[in-house]
């Protein structure tokens, strides 16, 4: 028997390099392996939609990051093979360097080292690494952190395992730390929402009470409050995150404001005064608190008016931390006078493109009343017999002045066949004018559910300031990724902040946004990722134009891959129509509390009373499908679905001639495919729109990019055997057999079929086992290269 011979490269791998050369290097720089990180992933993975699945692209892996200390990484390290120059590897240095905040990026083949310094701009060759201290040195003398801090801000954070801190959360943390550590009174941090801002305020806080920081320089651990405005947002942290402090840490005001404590966790509401009452925090002296952590700063804590200024206003002694997911807008100028530009900010598009956030399609649903409006007969009366006065009822007017029940009935229909043919048991959030129409909305879908609200009562609940102890035993349960039940809460303002719903894969607008900042917390309500329970990204149902209007905000970051349009009929089935536009972007603050509209009589802007009408009679019709991606410069574009991908397609093949050449390689054609699905253009999703099932991926492809006329793949097949007889004549009838029935399964589900696993697959696999099989071509590498070449023949005709 022969022996077969293996041959071993001499050329160097880049693994070769770093072993043999860097490391070395660094190492004589005084780089001590407690130093070096190695070969690390610092992202996810940028998740791209296909159609309705999703994929993960790969990670951006760093191969050294060089820390100063435990904590605090101060440059990054791209290692190239041998054979390759160090300056092919210095912009991709540079791009991980910005991303990881750091000052200084090198590149090297194991022979050459380049350093880039950014606190310069200089490139240079050089003939070793510096050490730690003159790195650590030379950042000093730009970004100085004072000598007498240095310690206890180079100290680790507390370490969690389970659950290390993110690249952005480190740099977050560090700049945080500096900062209180030389006095700066107020700061700000901008972490966009399903980021961990809690994980943030707790190492922060943590390092500032473990290293016995405090204003005044005593001996002692310093006085914490972590403030909010909603519950759940200082219960839940300081249940879970902050349970390490133990008896440390106490609840406001289950507990009282008790001085032995050290970590305070309250609600403005429970220390806040008013006309009737005097604030609990006044109990406390002025200098009481070191730190106040303010999460959700955004909420009104800044505001010059608010009564919750006056708790930061009264101890101005403190060092004053705000933590916001919104950038500056109009609707929140108050929180970055009050608190200073940030720190640092990790914005929605960042996370996305990392893959720490979900990405999310829109879908623009249009009622035929929010489309033309509704004017009501003359002398028409409503429910209660009041006559509606004459004129034009929009979007704005909708639940506020007037209650259309057969509105919210289409739009109930729409939504339970968007949730029967996606998923029935997805966790939705349904965002409502007021609490009666989120009780409204929540009534007619469980009508239109019974046969799922008789097994489960709770299928779909109101989550709202009313409901009390009940709602907000609901939505621990919604909440609970392990809790099925409730599928569909319905809400107004209550959840647009401060939930934190991870299999949250629907959000649902049917009320109008017109606040930037309100509408980037609703869409963070689903920005989390959940891959053990198959959330990747999620969908944006907008039935008000709010979403669709707000992402045309040039300022407006973290784009959708995909925004489709339908109007659909009374029953809230879809119907066609034509493609639309999204309006242009207007600023109109609107932001608000919880709305209490539960009569018939609203107040009106000036002190006139302003009656609220109610139909529940009439029809409306839900009245076109489009496309709004993002172009090579960022912008979002509206275009059909077959449009883009034709622009696609032909950006990477301008001719078809080019186009066939590549397919007729099988690397390139593997490479072509996963391109078009890095571009989110799915196949299957191209054959459903194109009504071209039955036809080969390459006639598809041709058929959508360059009007060419298809083939089915029966005709591919039909030709193969009529124009290559040879390819078949030259094997017995057996395997001329097995190479008919690998032709029908192509014929039937496509290209995908015709590989060498195939002969598992009824009928094939009845031609006999596996190696009888193979046997028939001559054995198993025979068999690989007779699959390859009816890959290859099928396409003889487009050379």
């Amino acid at each position: 028997m022969e022996n077969k011979i293996i041959h071993i490269s001499e050329i160097e791998s880049e693994a070769d390099t770093c072993r043999k050369e860097v490391l070395p290097k660094l190492y004589e720089s005084k780089w001590t392996d407690d130093l070096i990180l190695e070969q690390r992933t610092f992202t996810a993975g940028k998740i791209i939609v296909i159609g309705r699945k999703a994929k993960r692209q790969k990670a951006k892996r760093f191969d050294y990051l060089l820390r100063y200390s435990q904590n605090f990484p101060i440059a990054v390290v791209e290692a190239k093979k041998k054979y390759k120059s160090a300056a092919d590897g210095m912009q991709q240095a540079k791009d991980y360097a910005q991303i990881l905040g750091l000052k200084f990026a090198f590149s090297t083949n194991g022979n050459e080292i380049l350093e880039f310094d950014f606190l310069t701009g200089l490139e240079t060759k050089i003939r070793q690494f510096p050490t730690p201290k003159e790195l650590w040195e030379r950042l000093n003398k730009i970004d100085p952190v004072n000598p007498d801090v240095e310690e206890i801000f180079l100290k680790p954070f507390y370490p969690i395992p389970s659950k290390p801190e993110r690249y952005y959360q480190q740099i977050a943390i560090n700049r945080a730390v500096k900062a209180i550590l030389e006095k700066k009174k107020r700061a700000l941090l901008t972490l966009a929402t399903g980021t961990g801002k809690t994980t943030v305020a707790f190492q922060i806080i943590y390092k500032l009470w473990n290293n016995r920081w405090n204003t005044k320089g005593e001996y002692r651990r310093p006085k914490i409050l972590f403030l909010a405005d909603r519950s759940i947002l200082v219960t839940d942290p300081h249940a879970k995150d902050f349970a390490i402090f133990g008896d440390a840490r106490c609840l406001v005001p289950e507990e009282g404001l008790p001085s032995s404590r050290e970590v305070y966790f309250s609600t403005y509401q429970s220390i806040a005064e008013d006309s009737n009452r005097v604030g609990a925090f006044r109990k406390l002296p002025r200098d009481f608190f070191d730190l106040i952590v303010i999460d959700e700063c955004h909420r009104g804590s800044a505001s010059e008016e608010s009564n919750w200024r006056t708790i930061l206003n009264y101890f101005n002694t403190s060092v004053q931390l705000g933590l916001t997911a919104t950038p500056l807008r109009d609707d929140n100028k108050d929180t970055y006078a009050y608190f200073g530009n940030p720190l640092y900010v990790y914005s929605l598009k960042q996370g996305i493109d990392d893959g720490f956030l979900a990405p999310y399609l829109v879908h623009r649903v249009v009622t035929e009343t929010d489309a033309t409006g509704f004017r009501p007969e003359d002398g028409q009366l409503d429910d209660n017999g009041v006559l509606i006065p004459d004129g034009i009822y929009g979007t704005p007017d909708f639940e506020n002045t007037l209650s259309y029940l057969p509105r919210t009935k289409a739009v109930v229909n729409h939504l339970c066949n968007f949730m029967i043919k996606h998923g029935r048991f997805d966790k939705t959030i349904v965002f409502c004018v007021n609490q009666e129409h989120a009780d409204q909305f929540r009534r007619e879908i469980s009508n239109i559910n019974l046969d799922l609200v008789q097994q489960y009562p709770d299928y779909a609940v109101r989550i709202v300031s009313e409901e009390g102890d009940i709602g907000k035993g609901h939505l621990s349960s919604f909440m609970d990724i392990d809790e099925p039940i409730p599928v569909i809460v319905t809400t107004s303002r209550l959840l647009s902040t401060g939930v934190d719903v991870p299999t949250c894969k629907n959000i649902v607008v049917f009320r109008t946004i017109n606040s930037m900042t309100e509408f980037k917390q609703i869409v963070g309500r689903g920005t989390r990722v959940r891959e053990d329970k198959e959330k990747l990204f999620f969908t944006i149902l907008d039935y008000t134009g709010s979403a669709t209007r707000n992402f045309a905000d040039p300022d407006f970051d973290g784009e959708p891959p995909l925004i489709t349009e339908d109007e659909i009929d009374n029953e809230g089935n879809i119907i066609d129509g034509d493609e639309w536009v999204p309006e242009p972007y207007i600023v109109d603050n609107q932001d608000g509390e919880e709305d209490q509209f539960t009569s018939e009589v609203l107040p009106n802007e000036g002190n006139e009373i302003r009656r609220k009408y109610y139909l529940s009679e009439g029809s409306v019709s839900i009245i076109a499908e489009t496309v709004q991606i993002l172009d090579a410069n960022g912008k979002l574009r509206t275009i059909q679905f077959t449009q883009y991908a034709r622009e696609q397609i032909t950006t990477l093949f301008p001719s078809i001639n080019d186009f066939r050449n590549k397919w007729n390689d099988l690397t390139e054609r593997e490479y072509i495919l996963e391109e078009l699905e890095n571009q989110g253009i799915s196949i299957d999703q191209l054959m459903d729109i194109t009504k071209q099932s039955d036809i080969d991926s390459f006639d598809l492809l041709c058929f959508v990019a360059f009007d060419l006329k298809p083939l089915s793949r029966k005709q591919r097949a039909d030709l193969l055997k009529k124009n290559k007889p040879d390819f078949f004549a030259n094997h017995s009838e057996k395997a001329r057999a097995i190479l008919n029935l690998i032709l029908e399964k192509y014929v039937e589900y496509g290209l995908g079929q015709i590989r060498p696993d195939i002969i598992s697959v009824e009928p094939i696999s009845q031609q006999g086992n596996q190696l009888e099989i193979v046997s028939e071509f001559g054995g198993i590498d025979e068999f690989k290269k007779v699959i390859e070449d009816l890959q290859t023949l099928l396409y003889a005709d487009v050379a």
